[in-house]
This record gives C-alpha cells, sequence and structure tokens, in this order.
C-alpha cells in the first residue's frame, strides 16, 4: 500500500514535469509565431535573397553659367556568382579576353566560393553589353557611374576627384559630398537552397537617388584666360610652380584658381612629371604634393605685397600722413641689423606716397617703427590675418606668425615689409579686399547653390562677412594710392589703356636665403575706385629676372585685357605719367 501511494506521487511528479514542459514548448512556439515572427521571416527572407547594390548619380558640379565641369559616365561593374556558374571555362574565357584580364587572376575570382565575387569594376559600357550578349550563367552585368571631368586638368586642385567608391578625396568633390553623394539603391532577387535565382520571380528593386548639383563661382572662361596665362609664364621663366586667384572682393565670390601644373582629373594616380621609377612610398608623397592647391594649403613669406596691410595699419591708427617726409639711403639700421632697400644707392628724400610708389623698404620699416609691435600685433588680428579665411576647401593653412611677446624691434622693422612670418596666397588676397572695399572682410568661397536634377535651386549657400575692418576713408585713400603705384610706380606692367586699376608687387625671397630662390609676386583690382574684381598671381623659383613688377604684373595685366572686357567692366579715363622714373619692384 505504501509502495503504490508513492508511485503514484513519483507518476504525479513526472507528470506534472512532463506537462510544465510541454507548456513551456507552447508558450515558446507562441512565441516564435507570433510574436518574433517578423524577426525569422527576415532571417528566411536573407537566406533566399541576394541583395546587389545600384549605384546612384553623383550630382554634376556647374560653373556659375551653367557649363557642366564634373558629371557621370556609364561604366559596369562585372561580377560573377559562383553557385550559378555552369560552364567555369567558358566564363573563365569569355571574361579575361573582353576585360583584357591575366586568365589566372579571373580564375581565382570564378573560383571562389562566395556569395558575389567582383571581377572587374569601371568597365565601359560597350564591353559590358558585349558580355552581357554572351548570356553566361552565374556572370552578372550592373551598370554604375563613374566620375568623368569634361576638361581633364581644368581647376583639377580646385575641383578634386572621386576614388573607386566615387566617394569625394579632395577639393570641392569631398567638401560638398553630402550635396552630391545621392543615395544608393538595391536589386533583391530570391534564390533556392543552394544559391540559384528562382525564375519566374520578380526582382525587388530600391531605386537609386541621384544626389544634387553644386554651382560654383568659378566661370569656365575666365579660369581658362589665367590657366594659359599662368602655363605661358610657367614656361617662359622656368619656374617652379604659378598659382593666379582672382576673386570679386565685394562679396568673395571666387572666379578663377589655378594651380600650375595641373593634372588631369580623369587619370588622378598618374604623375603629371617625368622621372626614374619611383617606390609606392615615394610615388605617394609626390601624388600628394602633386594634389596639393598651393592657394589655401601652403602659406609664404608675401613680401612688399604686405605693404598694402602696412599702410592700412598706419593710416587708420593715425601714425602717417600722406605729405609725411623720409630719406632713403639704400638701407636703415636697426638695432644692429642694417636692412637694405632693393634700390643700391637708395631712393634719397621721398614722400609716404612716393615710398609706396617705390616699394621703399626703409620708409615702412619707419612707419612699422612708429606703429609699435603691439598695436601692429592687434592690426594683424583685427584684419582677420591670426585666423583661417574659411574659404570652402579642405586643408587650408594658417598664418605662421612670431607670438605677441617675440616681436622685437627688428622682427618688427622686417614684418612692415612683409618678411619673417607667412600666410597662404588667400588670405592675402581676402585681406586686401577687406582693405579696398570699404572695410567689410567677405569669406572666399566657390559654392553658390545646390539644384535639383532638373536645375531648381533648392539651396543657397550663405557666408560670413565682417565689418568695420577699416574705415571708409582709409580704404577710399588706399584705392587711390594703390592706383598710383599702376599708374605711376612699380606696378606700370599692370596698366591697361582706359582702365583704373590699383596694385602692388612683390618680391621676396624664400627660405633659406642661401639658396638664392625667389617669389614674384603681384595683387592688382579694378576698377581702382569701386573694385570688382581683385587678382593675384604668385610666381615660384622664376629663372632670370624674378621681379614681381617685371614678370607677375604683366601676368595679370594679360589676363585683365581679357577679363574686363568679359565681365563687362567698361572703361574710364586714367591719367599716366610716363616719364615718372621708378622701380620694377
Amino acid at each position: 500500500m505504501k509502495n503504490r501511494t508513492y508511485n503514484k506521487k513519483k507518476m504525479l511528479v513526472v507528470f506534472c514535469a512532463a506537462c510544465l514542459i510541454v507548456l513551456g514548448l507552447i508558450v515558446r512556439l507562441v512565441y516564435l509565431m507570433i510574436f518574433d515572427a517578423g524577426y525569422y521571416q527576415k532571417k528566411a527572407e536573407a537566406l533566399h535573397e541576394r541583395e546587389r547594390e545600384i549605384k546612384a548619380a553623383r550630382g554634376e558640379i556647374v560653373d556659375r553659367n551653367g557649363t557642366v565641369l564634373a558629371t557621370n559616365k556609364t561604366v559596369c561593374t562585372i561580377s560573377v556568382i559562383h553557385s550559378q556558374i555552369e560552364d567555369p571555362e567558358a566564363v573563365i574565357r569569355t571574361l579575361s579576353r573582353e576585360l583584357d584580364m591575366d586568365e589566372g587572376t579571373v580564375r581565382k575570382r570564378v573560383e571562389k566560393v562566395s556569395s558575389m565575387e567582383k571581377v572587374k569594376t569601371n568597365v565601359d559600357k560597350e564591353t559590358g553589353d558585349l558580355i552581357r550578349g554572351c548570356n553566361l550563367a552565374g556572370v552578372k552585368v550592373d551598370e554604375d557611374f563613374k566620375r568623368y571631368y569634361v576638361y581633364d586638368d581644368l581647376a583639377s586642385k580646385v575641383l578634386g576627384f572621386t576614388g573607386g567608391d566615387n566617394q569625394g578625396i579632395i577639393g570641392l568633390e569631398v567638401k560638398y559630398e553630402e550635396e552630391l553623394k545621392g543615395s544608393n539603391g538595391t536589386i533583391l532577387t530570391v534564390t533556392d537552397a543552394r544559391g540559384i535565382e528562382l525564375e519566374g520571380v520578380a526582382e525587388d528593386r530600391v531605386e537609386p537617388v541621384a544626389g544634387n548639383t553644386l554651382q560654383i563661382s568659378l566661370d569656365y572662361n575666365i579660369q581658362s584666360f589665367c590657366a594659359q596665362a599662368a602655363g605661358k609664364v610657367m614656361e617662359e621663366k622656368q619656374a617652379d610652380s604659378v598659382s593666379v586667384i582672382l576673386m570679386n572682393p565685394q562679396n568673395g565670390e571666387i572666379l578663377a584658381m589655378v594651380n600650375v601644373p595641373e593634372f588631369n582629373l580623369n587619370d588622378p594616380f598618374t604623375l603629371n612629371t617625368e622621372g626614374a621609377a619611383v617606390s609606392d612610398e615615394e610615388k605617394q608623397n609626390l601624388l600628394n604634393q602633386m594634389w596639393r592647391n598651393g592657394c589655401i594649403n601652403d602659406t609664404y613669406e608675401p613680401g612688399s605685397t604686405f605693404k598694402i596691410i602696412t599702410s592700412s595699419a598706419c593710416l587708420e591708427e593715425g601714425v602717417v600722413s600722406l605729405s609725411d617726409s623720409f630719406s632713403c639711403p639704400g638701407y636703415r639700421m636697426v638695432e644692429d641689423r642694417k636692412i637694405r632697400c632693393h634700390k643700391v644707392g637708395g631712393h634719397g628724400a621721398e614722400s609716404f606716397v612716393q615710398g609706396l610708389q617705390n616699394s621703399c623698404n626703409p620708409v615702412f620699416i619707419d612707419i612699422g617703427l612708429r606703429l609699435g609691435s603691439d598695436r601692429f600685433y592687434d592690426y594683424f588680428k583685427q584684419f582677420g590675418l591670426m585666423s583661417l579665411t574659411n574659404v570652402d576647401l579642405p586643408g587650408e593653412a594658417g598664418t605662421i606668425m612670431h607670438k605677441k611677446e617675440d616681436i622685437g624691434t627688428v622682427e618688427l622693422a622686417t614684418m612692415s615689409f612683409g618678411q619673417s612670418f607667412q600666410i597662404t596666397p588667400i588670405q592675402m588676397l581676402t585681406t586686401v579686399s577687406s582693405l579696398i572695399n570699404g572695410g567689410r572682410r567677405v569669406t572666399p568661397h566657390l559654392g553658390m547653390a545646390v539644384l535639383d536634377r532638373d536645375g531648381t535651386r533648392i539651396k543657397e549657400i550663405s557666408y560670413k562677412e565682417k565689418k568695420g575692418i577699416v574705415s571708409e576713408k582709409t580704404s577710399a585713400t588706399m584705392r587711390a594710392l594703390l592706383e598710383s603705384v599702376v599708374s605711376e610706380g612699380g606696378g606700370q606692367k599692370a596698366y591697361i589703356e582706359g582702365y583704373r586699376i590699383g596694385g602692388k608687387t612683390a618680391t621676396s625671397q624664400t627660405l633659406p636665403r642661401s639658396a638664392h630662390k625667389y617669389i614674384a609676386s603681384f595683387i592688382g583690382f579694378a576698377p581702382a575706385d569701386d573694385p570688382q574684381v581683385i587678382g593675384m598671381v604668385v610666381i615660384h623659383n622664376p629663372q632670370g629676372v624674378y621681379y614681381g613688377g617685371t614678370i607677375a604684373a604683366p601676368v595679370l595685366q594679360s589676363i585683365y585685357d581679357n577679363v574686363l572686357p568679359y565681365l563687362g567692366i567698361p572703361k574710364q579715363a586714367a591719367e599716366k605719367n610716363e616719364n615718372k622714373e621708378t622701380a620694377s619692384r
């Protein structure tokens, strides 16, 4: 009796345990079938679906007039699906022949066990269509887009280029990546357990969304004028490089930015210089150097063009007037340093106006010392030289400047005529713009608007402006002074009959001084009384004559000879003293 009761209890425990297990299984089953059904449905679909990406067309880049500078070409991506290949040898033979690839390379990719293996990308459409027409089982031909630059090397260091994934690498292509890239689409095909596509089952497509168009302030014709002039002087003077920037000083729109030698945007990984074979590391360094935009990435000693800034600061502070007299014996002693003027015998007695026209170093040493290091440094900051211009290109370099406490008398003397510190060309041009446009510091820029595929503007790109850099009086005085430099002083080779042009020349020596390498430059604007365009030419290491007034000013003159009429700027009467004896410095 006792055993029977014990057995009944034992059976009850087993039965209850079994019921709990069954109940647990039922609860789990209900949870999986109802509450977690979506997750497992997706897992099941993933096992039977094969996804292929459809690349979105990248947005175009057009100039201010709508001329297309960067667009897309249709290319193909050739892939193989291992599980679907029926005749491997035919596939290997055909692909290696049509794609001009090594048979061993193709065989590795065809025989690799993977869901999908790319054989070659950026295949021209004609070849892709030919392979598609062969109807090879397991071979997929998907259309894709490759970036195409209509004018090859035009504005190469400004536009930039894209990589194999069509993503921007340098220049505007990377700066405006979000606006240009678009959204990729997908193709979903259903397969059986072996990975073979099922016939009669419709593909599920998510269409790609093309990128937007970027309209920039660059003008194709002006860029071409500048590129031709830069290339010509580079060849004539056997210079290392030549940079040219043209900008509207009233709003900061960059009309042209040239850095010769440029490179072919459609073949950006081929060096633009001939030479012996180099290692991969050396080649990458050379490529990085080739891609650098010298106008914004590199600094230099501005030399005498900086006298525009020193003049503006001293006039604004009231430490010099136009009638002040100076004497130039050909040098100035500053502490124990003998700092020379470019004219060995000196300029003798001269006014401040003549000192600027003659680009006389002793005059600028004198007024720089009058201003003092503290106020000089303050004006340096006020004019924006200690901050970036925020131009919409990547990699802008900052000013290399002494610490305020380290500026002694000698440093102040050399800084007053543009030596012992370094700035970028875009910084120099932007600062001078603010000194001649009434005292407004504009942001130099290229991006103007974002357009949709139909050309409708969907976003205007705006930029900051800072007023009160100098007074209108000082700005007007500087315009008149710089016009006299071109009409009567060292910038006469920039003069164009019928146009009022202001400007300043410069010749600076690179470091180390013992290398005897020079930079010739010129900044000029027109019309002098109401500047609508300002330009800058920088020639690095010219051979032979290297003075800015002799070789850089004529380059901007030749550019303006074409550009000013093109921009519709009318001619005006302007006096020119043909008999004024000046130095082309």
